[in-house]
């Protein structure tokens, strides 16, 4: 662990003690730094004091506005986590790489012809190479697809390993990933950040790009479409998933349609989307969700998750599903006892990296041999998967060890406990040694497999190696691998690539609902909070609590849904971050700032409802979330793309107002209203300015109900709303010109009609209050044309 004449490496390295017997990234058996470190850590040791961690808040702050987090799940908790990043990179040079991705690419063969003979001819169980109690007892292995070869013929397309280095300093398999491994997308934004830390020193350090990666694999996948057309989609479990970022992540970035279960349907054998435009067929689905779930009726009866008939329209042909279902049981634990064996018979030659010594308990000379040496041995499920230490095994008991192994005999699995080894991280300004695994991602592409070129590590939070996964507070750094020649700029558009601008993809019914409900939602919320600033003001005025006006105020927000008006009430609450909600279910449509600024406001408005008061504190507090709303109005017309998914969140806006406008008025125009209601409904629908341009009378009942109702130039109007609603629609599939009515835009057509030739004197109370009708009934017949 020498620097070079007590310079500031030196000083940089002086608290880095490796543990004795314990392989380190940083520094080798020597005690010197490794070659491929040395540029870095010298430019490191070099940096200003402060320097670094200002460089590290811009990296923090990136993954800050970007929004990037996962799901922490606990007893209470599954809320949303900032990004754990690691901010030291783990380095490693090409030719190490290169060992590791050829390695790695002849296991991931390997487990292709397994996953083939177990879905297949079973000539290894029926030779006696596996025991069919460890296959056919396995969760993840499914008798519904037995016999079903995958339309492109590969069982495995999209995998991962996690590895670590041995003490003899060689990388072992730990464990294998062939479900649906997470990390590759986080990976992406792993590089980024770093490199904000790093950006001088990742400018010449000839670090391997990762995108492309990222290019063949998408090239891969769109070449499965037959003839080269049709869609391609990335199924995922939805927003409560752990890793659901990344999945919208990826599909932002490939320009892949992003999938839920709802969303697919099986008609005679072609898996179809639905969409605004009807059904569209899909023929390539990269799946994020696990086989188990992905089929209720074939597979797993009780899920909610996925799509009926999935298995059949697979067996007809009609869809690539990468990975193959089923891929799962290849992950199971005691199969890498087998995996040294099955090279030999399959390929003739040992595993060119093998795994962490494994022995499965269902045979006596395996148990023979764990009973004499269980004190080193790791004990779990023989069907368990992932890393021992990160999921949990199985505490042996402290009497009768012998009996206790020869009793659960083939249920068991005993692994060498492994010692990690440990890589650089950042505690308190300074380097220490923490336990690392790595990740390396493989994807199937026209020229075999490829390794995506680092990117992905997990760093334990201390010495502890079971505190590496996130779940338990593990961190997540950048890999570089480090080559000879200076790497060039890549991106996913090949350098011989012509430029075409795509179409807008089929936007699924599902994201169309939330995205119409994600309008209606913000607009119901800014209602409240305006009808809750209405009332506040007035209570801050008066020192009469029961006053007519607060008083008519609490009894309309009551009729609203809402059971207490004395602050800030639950319902707002629940509005708005119902609107988050419905915007998390289409992350990969909508823009990071739109999502921060809704994640803000419903922090804000959480935040309100525990400590404001009412009177001026709340009419205060009211306006700065009208602030906030008006924000992220903005944002959203200002930025989002004029597609489809715009124009459904549009028409919620706009039918939202027309219905609390109509309900409004209703209430505050009606004749038995209180002195001030006319005033205090201007107020609330935001025309104030306007009323006194518009008008030179003092307000009353004729000239509110003409602006808030008649006025199609007044953006709060309900004729303007129904008029927006018009034409949104007449760019929505089924509309035209020389096409029928529908039935949605007869009922626009009456409602708009009936109310343009109106005056105010014939709009009263119950006029009011049929039209609030007509407009549920434009969104009852919009569900119908669209949504359903």
């Amino acid at each position: 662990m020498q620097g070079e004449g007590g310079d500031p490496l030196t000083r940089l390295l002086a608290g880095y003690l490796p543990q004795d017997g314990v392989p380190d990234e940083l520094l080798g058996p020597d005690g010197l730094v490794r070659p491929v470190w040395v540029n870095f850590v010298r430019r490191l040791a070099s940096m200003p004091e402060g320097r670094l961690a200002e460089r590290i808040s811009h990296g923090d702050r990136y993954l800050r506005d970007a929004g990037v987090y996962y799901r922490r799940y606990g007893q209470d908790d599954n809320a949303q986590r900032d990004w754990p990043l690691s901010h030291v990179p783990l380095l490693i040079s090409e030719d190490e790489w290169s060992e590791i991705s050829a390695g790695l690419a002849e296991r991931a063969d390997l487990l292709e012809k397994l996953a083939a003979d177990l879905y297949g001819e079973n000539r290894l169980v029926a030779e006696g190479h596996l025991p069919a109690s460890l296959i056919a007892e396995s969760p993840e292995w499914h008798r519904p697809l037995v016999g079903l070869r995958p339309r492109d013929g590969h069982f495995l397309d999209f995998i991962a390993f996690d590895i670590g280095r041995g003490p003899n300093g060689n990388w072992w398999v730990l464990c294998d990933r062939t479900q649906s491994p997470s990390g590759a997308g986080f990976a992406l934004e792993n590089r980024i950040a770093t490199t904000r830390v790093y950006s001088d020193i990742f400018v010449s350090a000839n670090v391997t790009r990762l995108s492309n990666f990222f290019r063949d694999f998408r090239d891969r996948l769109m070449g499965l479409r037959p003839g080269h057309r049709g869609r391609v989609g990335i199924l995922t479990p939805g927003p409560l998933n752990a890793t659901y970022y990344e999945h919208a992540y990826i599909a932002r970035y490939l320009g892949f349609t992003l999938l839920e279960g709802d969303d697919l349907t099986v008609q005679d054998g072609q898996l179809m989307i639905r969409t605004i435009d009807g059904l569209q067929p899909i023929s390539v689905l990269w799946r994020r969700l696990d086989s188990d779930w992905a089929d209720p009726l074939e597979l797993n009866e009780g899920s909610h998750l996925g799509t009926p008939g999935l298995l059949g329209a697979i067996r007809s042909g009609n869809v690539s599903m990468l990975n193959a279902l089923g891929a799962g049981v290849l992950e199971t634990r005691a199969l890498m006892a087998f995996l040294p064996r099955l090279s030999e018979l399959l390929d003739g030659r040992p595993l060119r990296m093998p795994n962490v010594a494994t022995w499965w308990c269902g045979q006596e000379s395996e148990r023979a041999h764990v009973r004499a040496n269980a004190d080193a041995m790791v004990f779990s499920s023989a069907w368990a998967t992932g890393l021992a230490h990160e999921t949990g095994g199985v505490t042996p008991p402290s009497t009768g060890l012998d009996s206790w192994i020869e009793r659960r005999g083939a249920a068991l699995v005993a692994q060498e406990q492994v010692q990690l080894s440990t890589a650089p991280a950042l505690v308190d300004g300074a380097l220490v040694p923490r336990p690392m695994t790595l990740r390396v991602f493989l994807a199937r592409t026209e020229e075999g497999w490829v390794a995506m070129p680092g990117g992905f590590a997990r760093i334990g939070r201390s010495e502890d190696s079971s505190a590496i996964a996130m779940q338990q507070g593990g961190q997540v750094a950048d890999v570089w691998v480090i080559g000879q020649k200076t790497e060039r700029a890549a991106s996913l558009l090949r350098s011989d690539e012509s430029f075409e601008r795509s179409p807008p993809a089929a936007l699924p019914s599902r994201a169309a609902d939330n995205l119409f409900w994600l309008g209606r939602y913000v607009e119901r919320s800014e209602h409240m909070v305006r009808v809750l600033r209405a009332r506040h003001a007035r209570l801050a005025e008066s020192d009469m609590p029961d006053a007519p006006l607060p008083l008519f105020a609490a009894r309309y927000l009551e009729n609203l849904g809402c059971t207490s008006v004395e602050a800030v009430p639950s319902e707002l609450v629940d509005s708005v971050s119902a609107a988050l909600g419905s915007a998390g279910h289409v992350a990969d449509r909508f823009s990071v700032d739109g999502m921060l600024a809704l994640s803000d406001l419903t922090r804000t408005v959480r935040e309100f409802s525990e400590r404001v008061t009412p009177g001026d504190d709340a009419a205060r507090a009211m306006g700065v979330l009208i602030r906030k709303l008006n924000g992220f109005a903005g944002l959203v017309h200002d930025n989002m793309y004029r597609f489809e998914g715009w124009r459904f969140l549009s028409i919620g806006r706009a039918l939202e107002r027309a219905s609390t406008m109509s309900t409004c008025l209703a209430a505050f125009a009606d004749p038995a209203a209180p002195a001030g209601a006319l005033d205090m409904a201007v107020e609330i629908s935001d025309s104030v300015m306007t009323h006194h341009r518009r008008y030179t009378v003092a307000t009353n009942r004729a000239t509110v109900v003409d602006l808030l109702a008649l006025d199609e130039l007044n953006p709060r109007s309900i004729l303007c709303q129904l008029g927006d609603i018009d034409a949104h629609l007449a760019h929505l599939p089924g509309s035209g010109q020389h096409r029928q009515m529908t039935p949605l835009t007869r009922a626009v057509l009456r409602a708009r009609t009936d109310l343009a030739l109106q005056v105010p004197e014939t709009v009263g109370t119950r006029a009011l209050e049929r039209l609030g009708d007509d407009i549920a009934e434009i969104s009852d017949q919009l569900t119908l044309a669209y949504l359903s």
